[in-house]
């Protein structure tokens, strides 16, 4: 289907997604699934600017694209029965498939997976949060640091049956100030390859091009240049940052 297509063709809304804590839809444009997060149906948040979590999703889509590595669906902004929105190329997980889990702690896999925590259920079992040591998770959490991703959660990793994970729920996104939150802190410290640091670069040399002019219309240009410092600073690092700040580290509920 054609870019023209999905942006003018009439969006027909098919149900609605009650998890979600922003108004959220599951719709069709020309026989194609779509998710539709319309700009109304935002509730305001104390540290984000009411009514730019559909633009910061829009942006998310882009820096993906920059990096190379197709983590976020395609994304964009259009008008829909809700007014103007964010929407998204559906993706159908496998449900076979688990790029994170709880497990209790002696049982936590040796090779394979990395793990972030541990702690209490509410049984009062020792578990642990593990994530898969793969390349499509690193990149995604490469991915997060760059996009100053404070929403990271277990269910917004979707596990795709070729291997490949997208990353979606991209609202809290590009915040000027650090809010890293997430779920993908296996590899603290550890070396970024260099597959990833050109990924690193990619970005870099497109916000001094299309991408920074493209992101001009979504962000504002305060959060623009935090996100190239972002760039310079993992760059010139070279290894996997670990939390800092007040922030906690990662998002709440995990899952």
């Amino acid at each position: 289907m054609s870019a023209p297509d999905l942006v003018a063709a009439e969006l027909t809304l098919i149900g609605r997604i009650t998890t979600a804590s922003n108004a959220t839809f599951v719709g069709s444009i020309d026989g194609a699934m779509v998710v539709y997060k319309p700009i109304a149906g935002e509730r305001p948040l104390w540290d984000f600017p009411d009514g730019a979590l559909a633009y910061r999703e829009a942006a998310a889509y882009l820096v993906s694209e920059a990096f190379g590595w197709n983590i976020a669906p395609r994304t964009w902004l259009r008008d829909g029965p809700l007014g103007e929105g964010m929407v998204q190329l559906w993706q159908e997980a496998d449900a076979a498939q688990n790029a994170l889990d709880l497990v209790p702690t002696d049982n936590v896999p040796k090779t394979g997976w990395k793990q972030v925590l541990e702690g209490q259920d509410e049984s009062g079992r020792m578990v642990a949060l593990i994530h898969e040591d793969s390349p499509a998770l690193r990149r995604m959490a490469v991915f997060d640091v760059i996009a100053n991703n404070a929403d990271r959660k277990g269910d917004h990793i979707l596990p795709m049956p070729d291997g490949h994970r997208y990353g979606v729920d991209h609202g809290l996104t590009f915040h000027s100030e650090h809010k890293l939150r997430t779920v993908l802190w296996g590899w603290l410290g550890e070396r970024l390859s260099d597959e990833e640091l050109d990924g690193v670069d990619r970005v870099s040399e497109a916000l001094r091009g299309e991408l920074g002019r493209d992101l001009a219309d979504l962000l504002t240009a305060e959060e623009i240049a935090a996100l190239a410092a972002r760039c310079d600073r993992l760059r010139a690092k070279g290894r996997f940052p670990g939390p800092s700040g007040d922030m906690p580290a990662v998002p709440w509920p995990l899952f």
